[in-house]
C-alpha cells in the first residue's frame, strides 16, 4: 500500500463521520449495546467491537491501523508512552525461569524491568554487544526465549545485524523484539527482516510536535491479540483518544518532516565533524561509523540523532557549551520540531569527570526543523566560548 494512502486515508471512514476530513475524537468511556447476546459476545472478545475504551475505541483504531500499515504488520497496539509498550510485550512473552538476552545499556526503563522487575519472577537477563550477532547466539541457553534490540541505540547509536539474528532466533524458537524509534518504520523495516515485534516510540517522530507520548507494538495478528487480552487490558496502559488524535495528525506530516530533517542533519554533522573542539562524531550514515556498510543495508535513512566528543578536559568546559546555546535546547527527548541537545555527563559531578572517559565528553544533539545555518551558528558561538 502506498504510503501516502495510509497516512490520509487508511481507516478513515468518513461517511461513518459526516464526511469530516479530520477524523473526530471519540472520547466515550464505554458503548452502548442494543441486544444482550451482543453484550456476550463482546465480553467474550473485547477485540471484536466496541466494549470499553480501557481497549479499543475508534480513534485509536484509526491510528492502529496506519501504524500497523507503515511497520508492514498484521495489526498494532499504541500504548500511553513507549516504556509501557516494551513492558507489555516482554510480560505477555516471558514466564518465570526463562532467559532473556538484550543489548547492551538498553533504554534506561527497559534495563530497569530486566534488572528490578523481572527477576522478581526468577526470570534472568545476559546483556551482550549486539554489533556482533554471535553474540546473541554464544548468550543463548536453553531456557532463553526473547532476544530484546535497539538498533540504532540512542546515544552510540550501535547496530544489530536485524536479518541474521532474527533468523537465529526463528530457528530456535525465540520471540525477538526490537525498539525501531531511530529510524521509524519509513526508514527501517524489522518486520520484513524477521522481527516479530517491532516497537517505536511514538511521543518522537510520530507525534513530532513534542505535546504527546505513545508508544507502538506492531506484529501479527495472533501477537497482538495475546498482548491485548491480557497485559494490554489488565495493566490499562493504552493510549487515550485525543492523544491519539495527536498521533494521527503527526503521521500526516510525517514523511516530510524526516525528509527536511535528514537534510539538515547532514549539514549539521559536517559542520560538528570538522571542527577543531570535537574530537569525533557518531552518526550511523558518516563513513566513520564503525557499521557503516550495515547502517546502509538495513536503513534507508539516518534521521535527526546523533552524538559527538567534545575535547573537553574539565566538566565545565561541557557545561559552559552547554548553558551557552541561545537557541537548542537542552531537554531529555527527542523526535519534535525543535532541535534538542543533551550532555552525557549530566548525571555526574565535577569531581567525578575523567577527561579520559570518553562518555564524560560525550553530547547527544537532536535535529529538528530550523534551518542548518541557524543551528550551525548556534553550536559555533557556544564551542567558541567553551573552548577559546
Amino acid at each position: 500500500m502506498d504510503i501516502s494512502q495510509i497516512i490520509n486515508e487508511l481507516g478513515e471512514d468518513r461517511e461513518l463521520y459526516f464526511n469530516a476530513i479530520a477524523p473526530p475524537i471519540i472520547q466515550t468511556s464505554n458503548f452502548r449495546f442494543n441486544k444482550v447476546d451482543e453484550l456476550r459476545s463482546a465480553f467474550a472478545d473485547e477485540m471484536s467491537t466496541y466494549l470499553y475504551s480501557r481497549g479499543l475505541n475508534p480513534t485509536v483504531d484509526i491510528l492502529r491501523k496506519k501504524l500497523a500499515a507503515l511497520d508492514g504488520a498484521e495489526d498494532a497496539l499504541v500504548f500511553n508512552n513507549g516504556a509501557a509498550a516494551i513492558f507489555a510485550a516482554v510480560l505477555a512473552n516471558v514466564k518465570a525461569g526463562d532467559h532473556i538476552v538484550s543489548v547492551q545499556k538498553p533504554y534506561t526503563w527497559v534495563q530497569r524491568m530486566f534488572d528490578v522487575i523481572l527477576p522478581r519472577f526468577n526470570v534472568t537477563t545476559t546483556y551482550v554487544d549486539g554489533r556482533k550477532t554471535e553474540n546473541y547466539v554464544e548468550a543463548t541457553k536453553p531456557n532463553t526465549t526473547f532476544f530484546y534490540l535497539e538498533s540504532p541505540n540512542s546515544w552510540s547509536l550501535e547496530l544489530q545485524d536485524i536479518e541474521a539474528i532474527a533468523s537465529f532466533a526463528k530457528a530456535k524458537n525465540i520471540t525477538t523484539l526490537i525498539d525501531n524509534s531511530y529510524c521509524t518504520p519509513l526508514y527501517q523495516q524489522p518486520i520484513s527482516l524477521g522481527i516479530d515485534m517491532a516497537m517505536q516510540t511514538a511521543t518522537k517522530y510520530i507525534g513530532g510536535h513534542s505535546d504527546t507520548l505513545g508508544g507502538v507494538i506492531s506484529g501479527s495478528k495472533s501477537m497482538i491479540k495475546k498482548i491485548f487480552d491480557s497485559e494490554y487490558l489488565n495493566i490499562g496502559s493504552g493510549i487515550q483518544p485525543f492523544n491519539a488524535w495527536l498521533l494521527i495528525r503527526g503521521l500526516r506530516t510525517l514523511p516530510a518532516r524526516l525528509e527536511r530533517i535528514n537534510r539538515t542533519t547532514q549539514k549539521v554533522v559536517e559542520f560538528v565533524k570538522a571542527h577543531p573542539a570535537v574530537s569525533s562524531i557518531i552518526y550511523p550514515f558518516d563513513e566513520s561509523f564503525g557499521q557503516y556498510e550495515l547502517a546502509k543495508k538495513q536503513m534507508k535513512e539516518a534521521p535527526g540523532l546523533f552524538s559527538f566528543y567534545l575535547k573537553a578536559t574539565s566538566r565545565q568546559q561541557v557545561v559552559t557549551f552547554c548553558e551557552s546555546l541561545q537557541h537548542i535546547q537542552m531537554a531529555v527527548s527527542w523526535g519534535g520540531h525543535e532541535s534538542l541537545l543533551m550532555p552525557r555527563c549530566a548525571g555526574i559531578t565535577n569531581e567525578e569527570f575523567k577527561p579520559d572517559i570518553p562518555d564524560h565528553q560525550m553530547i547527544r544533539m537532536y535535529v529538528g526543523l530550523e534551518e542548518p545555518e541557524y543551528l550551525i551558528s548556534d553550536l559555533e558561538q557556544a564551542l567558541k566560548k567553551a573552548f577559546s
